[in-house]
């Protein structure tokens, strides 16, 4: 076993890598993300960004120029990227936010200045301590609120790097979400109807169900998305 790494083929579908090419790739360190729902750094700048080529050429970009990951300068090549991050290179005025595609691939998403300033967090659990509230969100955050009126399910646009919660979007009916799971990857609905642990979702091509957990609830107009 290659320390830190993993074997291609046991690597997740959702990774954008030919299996078969090479035996070995590099493990995302623990973190937030599911490993189903992230990759590391150094793969990000190579088959997503397309910044470097090889492992020197990352090694390279990550102690000599400026990378930020949600608003954060990250220099380790195993720091795992995931779900509705974003990563920034200042020096060469890009943003690009980690998104699924519709064959469950995670993809980046180049994105405007302004719109590098937030991300979406799905809250995942909650509990009270110490008379406050703290949401736990998908991406490994714990935010402390005074008030709750949030559930799990809902999502939070939050300030980069702060955390500061700039929106509470509600996971209810009439709610504009985005798939993460399930044979709807990649797409985004409109909530029809919420009854137990399923869902019926409406798009410009017709009314699907899937399971509540695949719901991500991002708003309108709140981040944008790929046109196809």
């Amino acid at each position: 076993m290659v320390k830190n790494h993993l074997k291609s083929l046991n690597a997740p579908n959702s990774w954008p890598i030919e299996k078969k090419k090479n035996v070995w790739v590099i493990r995302p360190s623990p973190g937030g993300h599911k490993l189903g729902n992230s990759l590391p750094l150094s793969l990000a700048l190579r088959e997503l960004l397309k910044y470097a080529k090889t492992a020197r050429e990352v090694k390279v970009i990550l102690h000599s120029k400026n990378i930020l990951v949600d608003g954060k300068k990250r220099k380790a090549k195993d720091y795992p990227i995931g779900l509705m991050d974003v990563i920034s290179a200042p020096e060469l005025k890009e943003s690009h936010r980690v998104l699924f595609n519709k064959k469950g691939k995670l993809i980046v998403h180049k994105i405007k200045d302004e719109e590098a300033t937030v991300k979406l967090s799905k809250i995942t659990g909650k509990k009270l301590l110490k008379g406050k509230t703290q949401l736990n969100t998908n991406d490994g955050r714990n935010i402390f609120v005074d008030k709750d009126d949030y559930k799990v399910g809902d999502s939070l646009l939050i300030e980069l790097p702060s955390q500061k919660i700039k929106n509470h979007i509600k996971f209810e009916k009439g709610a504009n979400i985005f798939l993460i799971g399930g044979k709807h990857i990649g797409s985004k609905g409109v909530v029809e109807n919420i009854e137990k642990e399923k869902l019926t979702f409406k798009t410009d091509n017709g009314v699907y169900e899937t399971l509540k957990k695949f719901a991500f609830p991002v708003g309108k107009d709140l981040i944008t998305f790929p046109e196809k």
